[in-house]
């Protein structure tokens, strides 16, 4: 792989503007080669091969001796500075106080075609400076936020000392003897005459402080050192339990009891001493520093990265400098060494004299925090502590690729999507396929479509399988969304807070759809003409319970404590759909409202799932029938399973409103509102009919349509900005072909009207049962939200990328007295 792009492929993305332009340069570099050719062509109508060689005036006066410059001795220097070709210098910036500019003078200017190799010097300078006040930036940041974590390193020892020492207190009024006492502890063993428990507790604790900083033995080491020892504990920093009276405790809300207690009581929780909220500290903390010590990793990669970079495109220049235009003969060919010029050699000196190649605060900081997170998190544990700041990066599987196929490869190498071939297809995909067609020849084979069964097994079986398809094809779409993520370098893992590694591929989403789609379509094989067909007539109990043995086995694998199958993402999966179930008691999150959005598209799910209780509960399913649609109680839970995830997203843009003062929040509030409003409506025309509800649906409906449609396309994807400099888009596009963006957002105009079939009476078809109609929509619905998934998450990238946010802020368990009056 060429440099350029693996240049691109390690960036981080969020930061892709502040390193250098590699490929623009480049492309300078291009022209400058062009011109050199250009001047130094052969003459077209010479017969004979001629070499024309650009000498400077000043060879000739140094060989006819007419200057005094260049004597003997200094020969070889000054031939060196004969063959100079830029000079560098790094001047202070009026405007900017103690910041250099770093600047290089071109010496060949007035050479035919120099004013390119001009133009090129001047936008390197431009990208030094760009790279190395970025960096400088992002040093101060990190050193400001190591101040932060060592500040709260200091309440976290005190606080640890502080449970010690009431531990210690405690076992030392137990009413032991002194005897047991000295052998339970291990700070009675250290305790001397006239030393309290405490003192003994906050030697140690130097002692250790001391041990490693230093890296050196013990500065007490026996009695006969006697005051030595003593100076040399005097030289460490003591750990003063004085900063407790100072702080206090911010341990986040966990649940809704604790987010109501809060809201009664105060916000400001006094600090206490028990050992539950010290281990959230603890939890808190080690999360802080594993964040802490990644987002120093990756500044110290965006040093060495730019630095190679400037490395490589002045090895280029070299190239293209040197490079000597031969006209070549039967039998010679020319050496290229006689117009050699050097001008990397300086230009890198004065890079590595630049903040960028000479700041060693990164690494340094980055082995401090890597023995304070050994040291205090780890016990001293090297290989744990560093398991934890450097998770293993995630290896791809060949069971995968077995079940799954092998033609859905490693992203980078795919271009596009590959159609699977039969002699491609994994376990999974290959049987779904197989049964999808052997579903569809019995069908034609026994026009069950014209059969007598045909309503009742839409009417009592379909519901049932159709909850599957659903998810199905939800799963599918997002493995589509990851593919595409991917392909255009979304970061969608960092977007999301997965944990690093954790995160599953599109691979991994297409495997677990597979599956699912295999066990739901022979679930419909073993009882698809039950009943449809009179000759195979047949009402069993086992056959029966099918789908509900399916649904079962999906909970089942959902909530399963082991670790197999995805265990960290069913969790992340289960922690967030009871955030949203909890709306608003829990701090909002992009994943909580994303998958809010999702489950607004599941509608029809939740509604299958209503069917799978009344049917299995209060219907006599071994005769295929039910009265679900005559029961009140159906009715009203009808309307609250489809409001639920809307008014969840509701309530969560409230929070949000509440916390973040944005009126934005507000009209999103309003926008899921009306679409509670507009559902309420529709789904009462649908179970009562009449003018009237007709009319109250269609009203709300059109204003839900229009109000959605314009949040998705302007404020959710951020497009339609009249002076973008994409016409009618956004000024940062991520997909090249523009096309894609307006047909985009015509397809999702398209797919909202939808929304208004049930309302307009399309449903009366007579080649089509109602639940097929239902079941369609639906899934044109789910088709819109994984097309709204692409867009939203690329818009929420480029902001990311715009602000160069490229970590997540972690919430630290104490807040100091003086960090609240200065805020």
């Amino acid at each position: 792989m060429k440099f350029g792009k693996e240049f691109t492929s390690q960036m981080v993305q969020e930061w892709q503007e502040a390193y250098m332009d590699y490929n623009d340069l480049k492309t300078i570099l291009k022209d400058v080669l062009f011109c050199r050719r250009k001047n130094a062509s052969p003459l077209p109508d010479s017969g004979t091969p001629r070499i024309f060689l650009k000498r400077r005036l000043s060879l000739y006066r140094a060989f006819s001796g007419l200057t005094s410059r260049y004597s003997n001795k200094g020969s070889p220097r000054n031939l060196d500075k004969e063959d100079e070709v830029i000079l560098v210098t790094s001047a202070m910036q009026q405007d900017s106080g103690s910041e250099e500019n770093y600047q290089s003078v071109f010496l060949m200017s007035s050479e035919e075609g120099g004013e390119v190799e001009l133009m090129f010097f001047r936008r390197l300078d431009a990208e030094l400076n760009k790279v190395v006040k970025f960096y400088k930036l992002k040093v101060e940041e990190v050193m400001e936020e190591a101040e932060k974590l060592n500040k709260q390193m200091d309440a976290l020892i005190a606080l640890r000392i502080k449970n010690d020492y009431h531990a210690v207190a405690f076992r030392g009024d137990n009413g032991g003897t002194g005897s047991s006492q000295a052998t339970s502890s291990p700070f009675i063993n250290e305790r001397k005459p006239g030393m309290s428990n405490l003192d003994v507790i906050e030697e140690i604790e130097m002692r250790n402080e001391g041990n490693w900083e230093k890296g050196m033995k013990p500065a007490i080491e026996s009695p006969s050192e006697g005051n030595k020892g003593k100076a040399k504990l005097m030289d460490f920093k003591r750990a003063s339990l004085g900063v407790l009276n100072h702080v206090k405790l911010n341990v986040a809300p966990e649940t809704p009891v604790l987010t109501l207690k809060s809201i009664v009581n105060s916000s400001k929780s006094n600090l206490s001493f028990s050992k539950e909220e010290l281990r959230k500290v603890e939890e808190q903390l080690r999360h802080a520093f594993a964040e802490f010590y990644r987002k120093l990793h990756l500044l110290k990669h965006y040093s060495f990265l730019n630095h190679l970079a400037f490395s490589k495109i002045m090895k280029k220049y070299d190239k293209v400098r040197n490079q000597v235009l031969l006209v070549l003969t039967a039998s010679i060919r020319l050496c290229a060494g006689i117009t050699s010029r050097n001008a990397s050699k300086a230009y890198i000196k004065m890079v590595d004299s630049s903040y960028l190649g000479c700041s060693e605060e990164v690494s340094r900081l980055l082995e401090r925090v890597e023995a304070t997170f050994i040291k205090h998190f780890a016990n001293g544990n090297h290989r744990k502590g560093m398991k934890t700041l450097r998770p293993k990066t995630k290896k791809e599987k060949h069971r995968i690729s077995f079940f799954l196929g092998k033609a859905c490869g490693n992203v980078n190498l795919v271009p596009e999507f590959t159609i699977l071939k039969p002699n491609d297809q994994g376990l999974f995909s290959g049987c779904s396929l197989a049964l999808m067609v052997a579903i569809i020849l019995i069908i034609q084979a026994r026009n069950l479509l014209q059969s007598e069964g045909r309503v009742q097994y839409m009417d009592n079986i379909f519901p049932l399988y159709s909850l599957f398809g659903f998810i199905v094809l939800h799963m599918l779409m997002y493995s589509g969304n990851i593919y595409f993520w991917k392909r255009f370098r979304v970061n969608y893992s960092f977007i999301f807070g997965f944990k690093p590694g954790s995160e599953l591929g599109y691979r991994e989403v297409l495997l677990l759809s597979s599956g699912l789609a295999l066990l739901a379509l022979a679930a419909v094989l073993t009882n698809l003409d039950m009943e449809m067909n009179p000759s195979t007539r047949s009402f069993k109990a086992i056959t029966e319970l099918v789908p509900l043995g399916l649904v079962t086995v999906l909970l089942l694998i959902v909530f399963c404590p082991f670790n197999v199958i995805y265990r960290s993402s069913r969790f992340f999966l289960i922690q967030c759909a009871w955030h949203c179930l909890c709306s608003p008691l829990y701090k909002v999150t992009l994943p909580d409202f994303f998958l809010a959005d999702q489950l607004t598209s599941q509608v029809q799910a939740f509604r299958s799932l209503e069917f799978y209780v009344c049917y299995y509960g209060w219907g006599d399913f071994k005769r295929r029938s039910n009265r679900c649609r005559e029961s009140r109680v159906y009715e009203i839970f009808y309307i609250i399973v489809a409001v639920i995830p809307y008014w969840s997203r509701c309530l969560q843009c409230l929070r949000r409103l509440f916390e973040e003062r944005d009126s934005q929040q507000a009209l999103n509030g309003l926008k899921y509102f009306l679409t509670i409003l507009a559902l309420f409506m529709r789904t009462s025309y649908d179970l009562k009919r009449g003018v009237f509800w007709k009319i109250m649906a269609a009203a709300t409906s059109g204003v839900a349509t229009i109000f959605n449609t314009y949040w998705d396309i302007v404020i959710d994807w951020g497009l339609l900005r009249r002076y973008s400099r994409n016409p009618w888009l956004r000024d940062k596009l991520l997909v090249p072909n523009k096309f894609v963006y307006y047909a985009a957002i015509v397809l999702n105009v398209m797919l909202r009207l939808v929304w208004m079939q049930l309302v307009l009476d399309f449903d009366d078809a007579p080649f089509l049962h109602k639940n097929a109609l239902v079941a369609i929509v639906a899934s044109l619905e789910i088709i819109r939200r994984g097309i709204w998934n692409f867009f939203r998450l690329e818009n929420e990238h480029l902001n990311n990328v715009g602000k160069y946010r490229a970590f997540k802020s972690v919430p630290l368990p104490f807040s100091y007295e003086d960090e609240e009056k200065g805020s």
